[in-house]
């Protein structure tokens, strides 16, 4: 697919993109990009490698910008994501892909973006901030699904480390790399290093990496947060345990006189008075039943139970 950036991204036919004048975005096929990227005459230094790339990046060749897109996907951030590759230059850019995901960024950008000044940086800046659309959405509900889990703690719901909050930590983690290096190609195109910019349209990279930051540090503050919620976590069953320690305290406390006197009266020595005495039995009946009483109205005045 071929579309000059006009008025908006504008279908066209392949040699229109050379001859009209206006910037271009082009999405091929790594077989197609074989095939044609001499039409494009970009003076790339190393063949781009059209492998399944691992990050996102841009490298500045001699007379052109090449790199790659390594995006999650936000429906599964830890599972397969979004990869193509990118060549471009002053005159417009080429991405190379595969899985059809490039093109219906394209798609999404020809039907919804319409502009006064239109751009090459302009196109940019829309295609990056289409990558991450959807990232203020995702990371409020990760943060009410932490709201959640917090309340189901201190309700004491929760016994162990739950899987949930692992699976948030992990998604946080890798949006947190993909945000570093989305800041690092954004800073990249804003410096310009081979003039392929209007210095007035730099802006719009300056604007995509503040707000790729900002995303950035809501990502940071959630992983705190888990942090935070694990130690919450780890104090509730520390809480417990105590009070289940403290229960095993109070009853063991309670029956260690009430060992004694079995114990005591348990010897049969043959001259205690006691064995003959006609309400030993009662005695010692009520005797236990005292210290029990003592025992818990203590406990209770010591606030142990």
């Amino acid at each position: 697919m071929y579309y000059l950036i006009k008025g908006s991204l504008t279908p066209c036919e392949p040699d229109e993109i050379l001859t009209d004048g206006a910037p271009y975005a082009a999405v091929l096929t790594a077989a197609e990009w074989q095939q044609q990227k001499d039409r494009f005459a970009m003076q790339i230094d190393m063949d781009m490698d059209l492998s399944a790339p691992q990050e996102t990046k841009a490298v500045v060749n001699l007379d052109s910008l090449t790199g790659s897109f390594s995006i999650p996907d936000r429906s599964n951030i830890s599972g397969p994501r979004h990869d193509f590759t990118f060549a471009l230059d002053e005159k417009g850019i080429v991405l190379v892909d595969d899985s059809g995901y490039a093109e219906g960024l394209l798609e999404t950008i020809s039907r919804t973006k319409k502009w006064r000044l239109p751009s090459l940086e302009r196109f940019l800046y829309d295609l990056l901030e289409l990558t991450i659309s959807q990232d203020l959405a995702l990371l409020e509900k990760s943060e009410h699904r932490l709201n959640l889990i917090e309340e189901r703690i201190l309700r004491g719901e929760i016994e162990a480390y739950p899987q949930e909050m692992n699976d948030i930590r992990g998604d946080l983690l890798d949006l947190r790399v993909h945000y570093e290096q989305l800041i690092d190609l954004s800073q990249e195109l804003e410096e310009n290093e081979n003039g392929f910019f209007a210095e007035e349209n730099l802006r719009y990279f300056h604007m995509f990496t503040d707000r790729v930051m900002r995303l950035q540090d809501l990502v940071t503050g959630q992983r705190e947060y888990v942090m935070q919620l694990r130690d919450l976590l780890q104090s509730q069953l520390d809480v417990k345990q105590n009070r289940i320690m403290t229960l095993l305290t109070v009853i063991t406390s309670i029956f260690l006189p009430l060992t004694l006197i079995a114990g005591w009266y348990g010897m049969n020595f043959r001259y205690m008075p006691e064995l003959e005495w006609p309400w030993s039995y009662p005695a010692v009946i009520l005797l236990s039943i005292v210290i029990v009483i003592v025992c818990l109205v203590w406990f209770k005045k010591k606030k142990w139970m």
